[in-house]
């Protein structure tokens, strides 16, 4: 590997280096490393317990437990600068351990893991956010035997490899990352390359199975609950019709629990939300750069009171400092599943939907113009 030095034009070769000729220790450098950056791993995924011994009537513990977007569980097995004989041997067992935990069980170990290293937090929320899902009984954890393995190590021994090309062929998805500490002068980098299978080809060695009781009953929630949304918003656009709101003109029903229209400021849609407990209406700020989320934010709330004062009520501003994307949200309690609630939920959203546009319309349009002074 090599340093660009562009001044120079010229390359400069990083020493490849042992973690043992560094003093780094797998659970204090190298598990950390990827307990707060999973996605180095080439994916996103969200870390669930780390040092996991919630085995029954044993001692071991797995280095790192994740979920992956699909929903399945993720068990990760570190190792410096030698994977050692046995890693796939320990892997097959956590992951037939974990293998039997049920939704509640891996919502509760999240939450003892955000009550440990992240601060507190709520579990379920979290979850539901990563799978972008507006409730967990949409969706499916830990789905029958769609456990997964990754095993990161600076080399690996043959019968390593050779095990986990086995498992591979046998439908059992597993993972093999090299990962080799490199150094230029006083810096530090690490190179994390995944082997097996070769990313190229990993999607024809992955064989996928299903717990079928429970995605039945998933399946046919979502699509009670994917009809219902395609109803309501029908009802909703009808409404919106009526009443002469041009906003939404062009835009069709669909299952999703938001249904979003333009801005004029890009990424920056008006939304309208349907969920079980509220109504909202909202703006959402969601360009691909956190610092533009943010500016166009406090840009925005530095008119919050003529704002509010021309939407008639207070409005919930969330920067979420800790997020890329920003929202300003204005919500009422609903039972949105009650159909004899759905025209008092319909009037409520074309009257504030309506009010939210008047309100921002004219901050929007000037900040859009900002923007693209800016980019030219």
């Amino acid at each position: 590997m090599f340093r660009v030095n562009l001044i120079d034009n010229r390359l400069s070769r990083l020493s490849q280096k042992r973690f043992s000729d560094l003093n780094l220790r797998e659970r204090d450098h190298l598990q950390e490393w990827l307990a707060n950056q999973p996605d180095a791993l080439g994916e996103e995924l969200l870390i669930i317990q780390k040092e996991f011994d919630g085995f029954d009537e044993t001692r071991e513990r797995l280095d790192l437990l994740a979920l992956d977007k699909d929903g399945n569980l993720v068990v990760i097995e570190n190792k410096l600068d030698d994977s050692g004989r046995d890693v796939t041997w320990q892997a097959l067992k956590y992951t037939a351990y974990v293998s039997g935990l049920t939704k509640t069980q891996i919502v509760d170990i999240y939450q003892q893991y955000l009550d440990r290293y992240a601060g507190g937090g709520n579990a379920t929320a979290h979850i539901c956010e990563f799978m972008e899902v507006e409730e967990l009984e949409e969706t499916v954890l830990n789905s029958g035997n769609d456990q997964r393995m990754i095993f990161i190590a600076a080399n690996f021994r043959r019968e390593v490899t050779a095990t986990v090309l086995w498992l591979l062929s046998r439908g059992i998805r597993a993972q093999c990352f090299k990962v080799t500490p490199y150094t230029f002068g006083e810096e530090l980098m690490i190179d994390i390359q995944q082997i097996i299978p070769m990313p190229e080809a990993e999607d024809f060695m992955i064989g996928m199975s299903s717990k079928e009781n429970e995605e039945k009953v998933v399946q046919n929630t979502q699509k009670k609950r994917h009809k219902l949304r395609l109803e309501f918003w029908e009802a909703v656009l009808e409404q919106l019709r009526l009443d002469g709101v041009t906003l939404y003109q062009n835009i069709n029903p669909n299952k999703d629990h938001w249904l979003s229209a333009g801005s004029g400021v890009r990424s920056c849609p008006y939304q309208m939300i349907f969920s079980r407990d509220e109504a909202r209406v909202e703006i959402s700020l969601q360009r691909s750069e956190t610092a533009e989320n943010k500016w166009l934010f406090d840009q925005l709330i530095a008119d919050k009171d003529q704002i509010e004062k021309k939407f008639g009520a207070e409005i919930d501003w969330r920067r979420m400092d800790v997020k890329k994307a920003s929202r300003i949200v204005y919500a009422q309690p609903f039972d949105g599943f009650n159909r004899d609630e759905w025209p008092k939920m319909i009037e409520w959203l074309s009257t504030h939907i309506q009010k939210l546009e008047a309100a921002f319309g004219e901050n929007l349009s000037i900040l859009n113009r900002q923007i693209r002074v800016n980019n030219d």
